[in-house]
C-alpha cells in the first residue's frame, strides 16, 4: 500500500479523522492542554508531532517555561498511545508510570515536541499484552528542538496501560 493509493489515502483519511477527534478530547479533557494551547500537528500511527506557542508557555527569562516544555512531552507521549489503542478500537486506560527529562538549552520561540516509540518497542507485542494480560508498558521517548534543529530538552518516559475494571484506580506509580 502506497500513501497514493486508493488503500494508502484511506488510511491517511481515517487517521487524520482519529488525531482530530484526539485533539478535541485532549482540549476538553484536561484544562492544561487548553491553557498551553497544545495542537496535535501531525501523527502517522509511529509518531506524534504536537506544538505550542511560547506566549502562554513563557517564564520569567522569556523562554519555555519548563513546567510547559514536560508537560507537552508527557502529553505528546500519551497521545501517540491514545491515538495507536483509538486506531484499533481498544479502550483503554493510560498512565504515564515514570519518566526522565533532560533539558539542555532553553526555547526562545513557539515549539515543537515529536513523540515515538522507544526502540524495540513494537505496538503489536504492546496491544498483544494489553488484550491478553489487560495491562502492558510502552516507552516512549519525546524531543523538542531549538530554531537550529538541536535537542532542548528531551523525555524518556514509560507508560502503562490499563484494560478499564469496574472500578478504576491508578496502578502503584502511575499517575
Amino acid at each position: 500500500m502506497t500513501a497514493n493509493s486508493p488503500d494508502g489515502l484511506a488510511a491517511r483519511a481515517r487517521r487524520d479523522s482519529l488525531r482530530q477527534a484526539a485533539q478535541e478530547r485532549l482540549l476538553q479533557d484536561i484544562p492544561l492542554a487548553r491553557f498551553i494551547q497544545l495542537r496535535i500537528s501531525a501523527w502517522d500511527g509511529c509518531t506524534l508531532d504536537m506544538q505550542a506557542p511560547l506566549a502562554p508557555n513563557i517564564n520569567d527569562k522569556g523562554c519555555a517555561f519548563g513546567g510547559s516544555l514536560a508537560s507537552v512531552m508527557t502529553l505528546a507521549c500519551w497521545a501517540l498511545i491514545r491515538l495507536a489503542a483509538d486506531e484499533r478500537g481498544i479502550a483503554c486506560d493510560i498512565y504515564v508510570q515514570d519518566s526522565n527529562l533532560r533539558y539542555l538549552a532553553p526555547i526562545w520561540q513557539d515549539f515543537a515536541a515529536r513523540a515515538q516509540l522507544a526502540e524495540d518497542q513494537p505496538l503489536d507485542t504492546f496491544f498483544s499484552a494489553l488484550a491478553t494480560r489487560g495491562k502492558a508498558r510502552l516507552a516512549v521517548q519525546c524531543d523538542i528542538r531549538n530554531s537550529e534543529g538541536a535537542i532542548a530538552c528531551s523525555l524518556n518516559a514509560r507508560f502503562v496501560a490499563l484494560i478499564p475494571a469496574t472500578s478504576a484506580s491508578a496502578p502503584d506509580g502511575a499517575q
